[in-house]
């Protein structure tokens, strides 16, 4: 979190560039430079930026294979479901009650995930 003491002028940044540089570095707290009041730009340590940003792409590879797991239990429950007969075949006359299955499953499954967060 940006603390108040780490909002500055961009007039005062550039006055006073060499004392930000230094204390940032020092204590590896980014700052937030203003033009006109309002929020601008954030200066980082480079060491930090690229600690939080290898972060990020370490999230994102998790996220990634998190899913692809999940879409893999799904085709094989999908698959186990067709080999035990578990499934029902739909033509043009109930397509629609598939898809309103679908939503239905859908809306109690949020329904069910909301009341598990509280």
């Amino acid at each position: 979190m940006i603390e108040l003491k780490n909002i500055h002028s961009l007039s005062d940044f550039k006055r006073n560039a060499k004392e930000f540089i230094e204390r940032i570095k020092a204590t590896k707290s980014p700052i937030v430079l203003t033009i006109n009041g309002k929020a601008a730009v954030v200066v980082q340590d480079a060491h930090a930026f690229q600690a939080i940003y290898d972060r990020v792409e370490q999230a994102e590879s998790e996220l990634r294979l998190l899913k692809l797991a999940t879409l893999q239990q799904d085709i094989n429950l999908g698959i186990s479901q067709l080999e035990n007969g578990e499934y029902t075949e739909y033509d043009v006359d109930t397509l629609p009650n598939l898809l309103e299955n679908i939503k239905a499953r859908g809306q109690r499954r949020l329904l069910q995930s909301k009341n598990e967060s509280i």
